[in-house]
């Protein structure tokens, strides 16, 4: 159900961060358009897909009152953008007038031992589910080979998530393992399927090409070493930057007057910027007719050994 043109005017109107990010987490074009495995978008089937307008409103309603979302946020803090990414999917799905969550988190054991998690029970005017959802990062590097495209770590590869999905995440809901659980829960036979955000970042100057099986609207930014650095922003004299902190990487930044960094804010941190930091988010921000600073532009900043080292 992606819809970037709503999402682009809807993020022109909200303000509060946790909304904007359950913005970009509901409409946000997936990472991969072709996948061997299902790939469904969790509202597929609700009401919200056929008429995006009255999500969008009901996206209004949480930007003027979020209390509820902040409530549940709150009840289970988190340190990991995953897990916030997953969060944020729990309280629209648990809002959708014609989607039922039945469980979240679902862990499944085996002689008391945790095999995994399900992320999401859901039940629909399609059926029962068992939907694994995920938002990633990653840097492109020489090739259009799943394997070729790291995380900012260096240590994650689309490759290794697709194939950790595949034999793993899917698979889990039609273990013996997990048949008591489900029987518990008053489920059937439940369909698999998986839901992939997040950004491609390509290399600067030259780039590189997508990976296979990328979707044509995919969010997406540069990256660059830290000695490129000067000559990368040679071709933006003016620009002002900020870098995120990790919870902060999902909607593009919305910054209010005052809080932005001026340039010479931002020249200092670079110079403390430790040769072997790891990768950095850092945005491009330019000021609106209300003073407000908005993100359009976003880059990973790493040290010159990445990928060998991070």
């Amino acid at each position: 159900m992606s819809n970037p043109e709503l999402l682009h005017d809807l993020l022109l109107e909200l303000r509060t961060p946790a909304v904007r990010d359950l913005a970009w987490a509901l409409f946000s074009p997936p990472m991969l358009g072709e996948t061997t495995k299902v790939q469904r978008h969790p509202l597929q089937a609700s009401c919200w897909t056929r008429q995006p307008q009255r999500l969008a409103d009901w996206l209004v309603q949480q930007d003027n009152d979020a209390d509820a979302l902040h409530a549940w946020l709150a009840a289970k803090p988190v340190r990991r953008l995953g897990l916030y990414y997953e969060r944020l999917w729990q309280f629209a799905l648990h809002a959708a007038p014609d989607v039922e969550v039945v469980a979240a988190n679902l862990p499944i054991r085996q002689n008391g031992q945790t095999l995994g998690e399900l992320d999401l029970l859901l039940r629909d005017a399609e059926g029962e589910h068992h939907l694994e959802l995920a938002v990633k990062f990653y840097l492109g590097t020489d090739g259009s080979d799943a394997a070729d495209w790291l995380g900012p770590g260096s240590h994650d590869r689309l490759d290794l998530k697709l194939s950790h999905l595949a034999q793993h995440q899917l698979p889990l809901s039609s273990r013996r393992e997990a048949r008591v659980a489900l029987n518990d829960l008053q489920l059937g036979e439940t369909r698999s399927a998986f839901w992939l955000g997040g950004y491609l970042f390509y290399p600067w100057p030259y780039g590189c090409p997508s990976p296979r099986g990328a979707g044509t609207e995919h969010c997406r930014g540069n990256w660059l070493h830290q000695c490129d650095w000067d000559a990368f922003a040679a071709t933006k004299p003016d620009a002002r930057w900020q870098p995120l902190p990790r919870l902060a990487w999902l909607a593009p930044a919305l910054i209010k007057t005052g809080e932005a960094w001026p340039a010479d804010t931002f020249q200092q941190w670079l110079k403390l910027l430790r040769p072997d930091a790891q990768a950095q988010l850092l945005v491009r921000l330019e000021e609106d007719h209300a003073g407000d600073w908005r993100e359009v532009e976003r880059i990973f900043l790493v040290n010159d050994q990445w990928p060998a080292q991070s």
